[in-house]
């Protein structure tokens, strides 16, 4: 399993890449399990926020209007993630907004992805959600601000290294003890 990757959570106007746009950016630069960088920056989607997006991201018009738009960003965000992997939960939905906004500038973004939701899916119980909120409450995880890039990047690290130790447990191997 790898400990370098690029933890990635997007806000967004809604759910469909094609006609949505990105909020917010949070990508955390993990190298050998330890963040070493952050890039975090809201995005003006240059339009107005629907209602229920303010509701559920505390994000609002105010906030926005002055941010740079994806444009503006993207060749910043392609430039920090490197060759790394990009680790997000449910991870294809990030990695289309960010590819369409690259390939848009003329930017070339193809990445390996590393999803939390296959952790979710082979411990968690079926009857259980596996979106990031109810994840995070059944792996004890802490959120500081749902719904929020940064907060979402962090907790998705969090619930990778759950998942490790889970893998490891299960493999008859114990997470706490590393080779010297």
């Amino acid at each position: 399993m790898t400990n370098s990757y690029i933890a990635l959570d997007l806000e967004t106007t809604g759910l469909e890449a094609r006609v949505e746009k990105i909020t917010e950016i949070a990508a955390l630069k993990v190298v050998e399990g330890c963040v070493e960088e952050r890039f975090v920056s809201l995005v003006n989607p240059m339009r107005q926020l629907g209602e229920r997006i303010t509701e559920l991201t505390g994000i609002t018009d105010h906030m926005v209007k002055d941010a740079p738009v994806i444009e503006d960003v993207i060749g910043d965000v392609v430039r920090f993630c490197g060759d790394l992997p990009l680790l997000g939960h449910n991870i294809l939905f990030d990695y289309g907004f960010l590819k369409r906004a690259a390939v848009n500038s003329g930017l070339e973004f193809d990445r390996e992805g590393i999803d939390t939701l296959g952790i979710c899916r082979l411990f968690m119980p079926a009857a259980l959600k596996r979106n990031l909120t109810c994840a995070c409450s059944f792996y004890g995880v802490s959120q500081s601000a749902a719904h929020r890039a940064l907060a979402d990047a962090e907790a998705v690290i969090a619930l990778q290294d759950m998942g490790h130790k889970r893998l490891a447990l299960e493999a008859g191997e114990d997470p706490l003890r590393n080779p010297i």
